[in-house]
């Protein structure tokens, strides 16, 4: 299945559903047929059975991925960015209080969407923290990971390089006008 799925990785999205209706559809629906049939065939309580339950159990989630091209195969990702967070349970035992287990939430968080837009998190905090004592208050939005590269484009360079320096704030950006 993660063969026919990679020959389909670059198409369109709408181009890579119907791939995946017509090439992986059958192996799904073979795969899921012998699941059955080895449950079936498979007695007693173990590993097997337990994972062929778990695949029949699922199936129906599983099968998402061929109603749209955008669903990945599998939970990898995911799985990978949770991975974080049960591995630092232990140490978040550890942070006093409630709200130091806030701030931190709070700044992992803006990690997350950091890594998300493509920003460095750590280049973002230097210039977050340089930026935010000049910065209007009913503007923060701005600075957001998501806007901080178009933001950070209009504010002069050289304020920008020394490690500690007088930031002028531009103009708000125009605003959008949308189609309605």
């Amino acid at each position: 299945m993660y063969a026919v799925d990679a020959a389909g990785r670059r198409m369109p999205r709408d181009e890579r559903t119907a791939f995946r209706a017509t090439h992986l559809r059958p192996l799904m629906d073979e795969f899921f047929t012998w699941a059955a049939a080895a449950r079936d065939l498979t007695p007693g309580r173990n590993l097997a059975t337990k994972a062929l339950g778990y695949a029949l159990n699922q199936e129906a989630e599983l099968r998402r991925v061929l109603q749209s091209g955008d669903i990945p195969l599998d939970n990898t990702r995911a799985e990978r960015a949770l991975r974080k967070i049960v591995v630092g349970r232990k140490n978040w035992l550890f942070y006093g209080t409630d709200t130091h287990a806030e701030a931190a939430a709070a700044i992992l968080s803006i990690i997350a969407t950091c890594r998300l837009h493509g920003v460095d998190p750590f280049v973002y905090f230097d210039e977050i923290l340089r930026v935010l004592p000049y910065w209007p208050h009913d503007r923060y939005l701005e600075l957001a990971p998501q806007h901080w590269p178009a933001c950070r484009a209009r504010i002069d360079p050289s304020e920008l390089a020394p490690p500690l320096s007088h930031i002028t704030v531009p103009p708000p950006p125009p605003a959008s006008t949308s189609a309605g």
